[in-house]
Protein backbone atom coordinates (compact mmCIF):
# COMPACT_ATOMS: atom_id res chain seq x y z
CA UNK A 1 0.00 0.00 0.00
CA UNK A 2 1.46 3.85 -1.27
CA UNK A 3 2.13 6.45 1.02
CA UNK A 4 -0.03 9.34 0.18
CA UNK A 5 1.66 11.99 2.18
CA UNK A 6 5.49 10.63 -0.23
CA UNK A 7 3.33 11.56 -3.49
CA UNK A 8 2.49 15.05 -2.04
CA UNK A 9 5.91 15.47 -0.38
CA UNK A 10 7.36 14.28 -3.78
CA UNK A 11 5.29 16.61 -6.06
CA UNK A 12 6.04 19.87 -3.63
CA UNK A 13 9.75 19.21 -3.57
CA UNK A 14 9.71 18.59 -7.14
CA UNK A 15 8.20 21.65 -7.47
CA UNK A 16 10.18 24.00 -5.35
CA UNK A 17 13.41 22.76 -6.54
CA UNK A 18 12.25 23.66 -10.29
CA UNK A 19 11.54 27.07 -9.12
CA UNK A 20 14.71 27.56 -7.68
CA UNK A 21 16.83 25.73 -10.55
CA UNK A 22 14.92 28.02 -13.62
CA UNK A 23 15.60 30.67 -11.88
CA UNK A 24 19.01 31.03 -11.96
CA UNK A 25 18.59 30.14 -15.91
CA UNK A 26 20.98 33.60 -17.29
CA UNK A 27 18.17 35.84 -19.35
CA UNK A 28 21.00 36.54 -21.58
CA UNK A 29 21.58 33.19 -22.84
CA UNK A 30 17.74 32.65 -23.51
CA UNK A 31 18.04 35.24 -25.90
CA UNK A 32 21.01 33.94 -28.00
CA UNK A 33 19.39 30.92 -28.08
CA UNK A 34 16.14 32.47 -29.45
CA UNK A 35 18.49 34.53 -32.08
CA UNK A 36 19.92 31.21 -33.27
CA UNK A 37 16.25 29.93 -34.19
CA UNK A 38 15.33 32.47 -36.35
CA UNK A 39 19.12 32.66 -37.97
CA UNK A 40 18.86 29.06 -38.38
CA UNK A 41 17.53 26.61 -41.59
CA UNK A 42 16.69 23.87 -39.83
CA UNK A 43 16.31 22.66 -36.09
CA UNK A 44 17.90 19.38 -34.65
CA UNK A 45 17.38 17.94 -31.46
CA UNK A 46 19.09 15.17 -29.59
CA UNK A 47 19.57 13.71 -25.85
CA UNK A 48 19.33 10.25 -24.91
CA UNK A 49 17.03 8.09 -22.63
CA UNK A 50 15.01 10.57 -20.24
CA UNK A 51 16.61 13.35 -21.76
CA UNK A 52 15.85 12.37 -25.17
CA UNK A 53 11.98 12.29 -24.19
CA UNK A 54 12.04 16.01 -23.33
CA UNK A 55 14.32 16.61 -26.56
CA UNK A 56 11.40 14.99 -28.80
CA UNK A 57 8.70 16.83 -26.91
CA UNK A 58 10.47 19.75 -27.55
CA UNK A 59 10.60 19.02 -31.26
CA UNK A 60 7.61 18.29 -31.44
CA UNK A 61 6.33 21.64 -30.04
CA UNK A 62 8.40 23.06 -32.44
CA UNK A 63 7.39 21.61 -35.49
CA UNK A 64 3.62 23.35 -33.88
CA UNK A 65 5.35 26.67 -34.22
CA UNK A 66 6.22 25.80 -37.79
CA UNK A 67 10.00 25.04 -37.81
CA UNK A 68 11.76 22.99 -39.76
CA UNK A 69 12.53 20.30 -37.18
CA UNK A 70 14.26 16.87 -36.48
CA UNK A 71 15.28 14.45 -33.79
CA UNK A 72 18.75 13.35 -34.79
CA UNK A 73 19.15 9.11 -34.35
CA UNK A 74 15.74 8.90 -35.74
CA UNK A 75 15.19 6.75 -39.35
CA UNK A 76 13.69 9.48 -40.95
CA UNK A 77 16.01 12.98 -40.67
CA UNK A 78 18.43 15.56 -42.78
CA UNK A 79 21.83 15.85 -42.54
CA UNK A 80 22.75 18.24 -40.35
CA UNK A 81 24.41 21.07 -42.39
CA UNK A 82 26.15 24.09 -41.87
CA UNK A 83 23.57 27.22 -40.92
CA UNK A 84 21.60 24.18 -39.20
CA UNK A 85 21.11 24.86 -35.38
CA UNK A 86 21.89 21.67 -33.33
CA UNK A 87 20.01 21.31 -29.78
CA UNK A 88 21.75 18.90 -27.03
CA UNK A 89 20.30 17.78 -23.87
CA UNK A 90 22.43 15.59 -21.53
CA UNK A 91 22.41 16.23 -17.83
CA UNK A 92 25.75 15.19 -17.54
CA UNK A 93 27.32 16.46 -20.40
CA UNK A 94 29.41 13.37 -21.21
CA UNK A 95 27.42 11.11 -22.83
CA UNK A 96 29.59 9.79 -25.61
CA UNK A 97 26.76 10.12 -28.35
CA UNK A 98 25.97 13.14 -27.29
CA UNK A 99 29.25 14.58 -27.06
CA UNK A 100 30.27 12.87 -30.77
CA UNK A 101 26.81 14.91 -31.68
CA UNK A 102 28.15 18.16 -30.29
CA UNK A 103 31.70 17.79 -31.80
CA UNK A 104 30.55 16.76 -35.51
CA UNK A 105 27.75 19.42 -35.63
CA UNK A 106 30.17 22.20 -34.64
CA UNK A 107 32.86 20.98 -36.92
CA UNK A 108 30.17 20.90 -39.76
CA UNK A 109 29.23 24.63 -39.28
CA UNK A 110 26.25 24.33 -37.49
CA UNK A 111 25.43 26.16 -34.24
CA UNK A 112 25.21 24.12 -31.20
CA UNK A 113 23.03 24.51 -28.21
CA UNK A 114 24.18 22.58 -25.05
CA UNK A 115 21.49 21.97 -22.40
CA UNK A 116 23.39 20.67 -19.51
CA UNK A 117 23.75 20.07 -15.68
CA UNK A 118 27.37 20.05 -15.89
CA UNK A 119 28.37 23.72 -16.80
CA UNK A 120 32.35 22.63 -17.79
CA UNK A 121 30.94 19.51 -19.63
CA UNK A 122 32.35 17.79 -23.22
CA UNK A 123 29.45 18.85 -25.00
CA UNK A 124 29.31 22.27 -23.11
CA UNK A 125 32.94 22.88 -25.45
CA UNK A 126 31.08 22.70 -28.60
CA UNK A 127 28.54 24.82 -27.77
CA UNK A 128 27.98 28.46 -28.85
CA UNK A 129 25.63 28.62 -26.22
CA UNK A 130 25.08 26.48 -22.71
CA UNK A 131 22.02 26.20 -20.90
CA UNK A 132 23.16 25.63 -17.18
CA UNK A 133 20.75 23.51 -15.17
CA UNK A 134 21.95 23.77 -11.74
CA UNK A 135 20.11 20.53 -10.24
CA UNK A 136 22.71 18.67 -8.75
CA UNK A 137 22.26 18.03 -4.94
CA UNK A 138 22.88 15.69 -2.14
CA UNK A 139 20.04 16.43 -0.05
CA UNK A 140 18.64 13.56 1.55
CA UNK A 141 14.91 14.43 -0.10
CA UNK A 142 16.42 14.44 -3.70
CA UNK A 143 17.22 11.42 -3.06
CA UNK A 144 13.75 10.45 -1.92
CA UNK A 145 11.76 12.34 -3.54
CA UNK A 146 13.26 13.26 -6.83
CA UNK A 147 15.69 10.29 -8.18
CA UNK A 148 18.35 10.41 -10.17
CA UNK A 149 18.15 12.43 -12.84
CA UNK A 150 14.38 13.69 -12.11
CA UNK A 151 15.42 17.89 -10.93
CA UNK A 152 16.94 17.91 -14.33
CA UNK A 153 14.97 16.08 -16.85
CA UNK A 154 11.65 17.88 -15.10
CA UNK A 155 13.42 21.60 -15.60
CA UNK A 156 14.31 21.22 -18.88
CA UNK A 157 11.03 20.03 -19.92
CA UNK A 158 9.72 23.40 -18.04
CA UNK A 159 12.29 25.32 -19.42
CA UNK A 160 11.93 23.95 -22.97
CA UNK A 161 8.45 24.71 -23.19
CA UNK A 162 8.97 28.54 -21.76
CA UNK A 163 11.14 28.67 -24.71
CA UNK A 164 8.64 27.40 -26.75
CA UNK A 165 5.64 30.66 -25.54
CA UNK A 166 8.84 33.37 -25.80
CA UNK A 167 9.59 31.52 -29.39
CA UNK A 168 5.42 31.64 -29.86
CA UNK A 169 5.35 35.02 -28.90
CA UNK A 170 8.08 36.26 -30.98
CA UNK A 171 6.99 34.72 -33.97
CA UNK A 172 2.75 36.34 -33.32
CA UNK A 173 1.89 32.53 -33.68
CA UNK A 174 -1.21 31.89 -31.86
CA UNK A 175 -2.30 28.23 -30.39
CA UNK A 176 -4.89 27.95 -33.20
CA UNK A 177 -2.23 28.42 -35.72
CA UNK A 178 0.00 25.34 -33.83
CA UNK A 179 -2.75 23.52 -33.49
CA UNK A 180 -3.05 23.60 -37.41
CA UNK A 181 0.02 21.98 -37.63
CA UNK A 182 -0.75 19.56 -34.59
CA UNK A 183 -0.32 16.02 -36.30
CA UNK A 184 -3.91 14.96 -37.79
CA UNK A 185 -3.12 10.85 -37.34
CA UNK A 186 -0.84 9.48 -34.44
Amino acid sequence: MSNPTVFYKSIEYIQKKIREILEKISEENIEKVKKLFFQSNRIFVYGAGRSGLVAKAFAIRLVHLGFQTFVIGETISAPVTKGDLVIIVSGSGETIPAVMTAEIAHNIGAKVVSITGKKRSEIAKYADVTLFISSSCDEEERKKYAPLGTLFEASVWILLDGLIADLMDSKNETEEDMRSRHATLQ
